[in-house]
């Protein structure tokens, strides 16, 4: 089985603009964000996806549902593995303010760790690609979850930002997953081959 997966950051937010910690709390998109899903959409258009998975957070659902009407595919499959951490008591804070408040982040009350963000993201995706053969997906998540899951698979790699809107491809086969590229739109704009 192999198939190709393109992991997408949901579009812009309010909190996004204003550089707050959003983890599992739920903000919806700004009109830049969701001019930045139809940008990614328009992308992605040329790989022909099948299907679009997507967290249940508004944020990427509402990203993902622009996509798929741009795209004409089914309505996105909700994936609650995809969620983003969560961030505890840092959630609504700005980096500033984290910084301030919790000096040694890893102890911030209630937040996930890093290795369980790593274990279920990586999970959720990977059981997505293993029910899917052939067709490109897509797969609508968020900047913590997509850092987590390149971090494994490429742990040797140089990743920038993981921006909103942003998209990387990523290949499944023999139930592992590889990085082919990190960010389509910057590749795009020096031509890398995707």
């Amino acid at each position: 089985m192999s198939s190709l997966i393109y992991l997408v950051r949901h579009g812009e937010t309010e909190w996004n603009r204003q550089q707050r910690i959003q983890g599992s709390t739920d903000i919806p998109l700004n009109e830049t964000g969701r001019a930045q899903a139809r940008a990614t959409g328009q992308l992605l258009a040329e790989f022909e996806p099948s299907v679009i998975f997507t967290s249940p957070l508004s944020r990427a659902s509402e990203t993902a549902s622009i996509m798929s009407r741009l795209l004409a595919l089914p309505t996105p499959i909700g994936v609650p593995g995809l969620v983003e951490r969560n961030y505890g008591a840092a959630e609504g804070l700005d980096y500033r303010e984290v910084e301030d408040r919790f000096p040694d982040r890893t102890l911030v009350p209630g937040q996930e760790s890093k290795r369980d963000l790593v274990t279920r993201s990586l999970l959720a995706v990977l059981g997505i690609a293993r029910k899917h053969d052939g067709a490109p997906i897509v797969v609508v998540a968020h900047g913590g979850v997509i850092r987590a899951i390149l971090g494994e698979i490429d742990p040797d790699g140089s990743h920038g930002r993981i921006n909103n809107g942003s998209a990387h491809s990523v290949r499944y086969s023999d139930d592992r997953l590889s990085l082919i590229t990190f960010d389509l739109s910057a590749a795009a704009a020096t031509n890398i081959p995707a």
